[in-house]
């Protein structure tokens, strides 16, 4: 069985890094998957609806701003893979158990996390292999949700419009009122 492994968030100045991990069924529908980043945001909840109740296994994770500013983000994006991968395993059904006695993974990017299982890195696996491109969307769809609950708590940010991504009125937002309490502090702002 392919667990995939993504994360999302990597480039935003605020706000945790997530990650998915995912093991498909064979009889998946596949025409719903794509990179998360090439999917709209209603098409991406749809997906992340579907692939959540039919799924053999899922699981999410994230590293907090703190954490990415303690061990910088690639570390932080492997640890959140991590803790994907292991929220993944506790909720491996009984029934699928049998099926996931053989699990190898498929990280997207170059590195690999610290996991309990054969790995690979495979670079834009999140367009290629149906695990991670699940992966993706379930990272992307966990963190945009979680950033949207912090716009109605720190409303000055715009997060619910960029996420906590490097855009123009984010910058001049931190600059105007400051870093956020969820800001990355180890991101240059300007």
């Amino acid at each position: 069985m392919i667990a995939g492994l993504d994360e999302a968030g990597r480039g935003p100045l605020a706000g945790p890094v997530y990650a998915a991990a995912v093991i498909l069924p064979d009889n998946f529908p596949l025409d719903i998957l794509n990179d998360s980043k090439k999917l709209t945001a209603s098409r991406r909840e749809k997906a992340a609806s579907i692939i959540r109740a039919d799924a053999l296994a899922w699981g999410i994770g994230w590293a907090s701003h703190t954490e990415i500013d303690s061990i910088n983000i690639l570390q932080a994006s492997l640890l959140a893979m991590k803790r994907a991968f292991e929220e993944m395993m506790k909720n491996i059904s009984m029934k699928s158990m049998a099926l996931c006695e053989n699990i190898a993974a498929v990280a997207d990017g170059l590195y690999i996390p610290d996991i309990s299982a054969p790995c690979k890195a495979m670079v834009k696996a999140d367009a290629k292999v149906p695990a991670v491109m699940a992966a993706s969307i379930l990272a992307k769809t966990a963190r945009d949700s979680y950033m949207d609950e912090m716009a109605l708590l720190y409303p000055l940010y715009g997060y619910e419009k960029h996420k906590g991504y490097p855009t123009k009125a984010h910058r001049e937002a931190v600059l105007k009122y400051g870093p956020s309490p969820i800001q990355r502090m180890s991101f240059n702002v300007r």
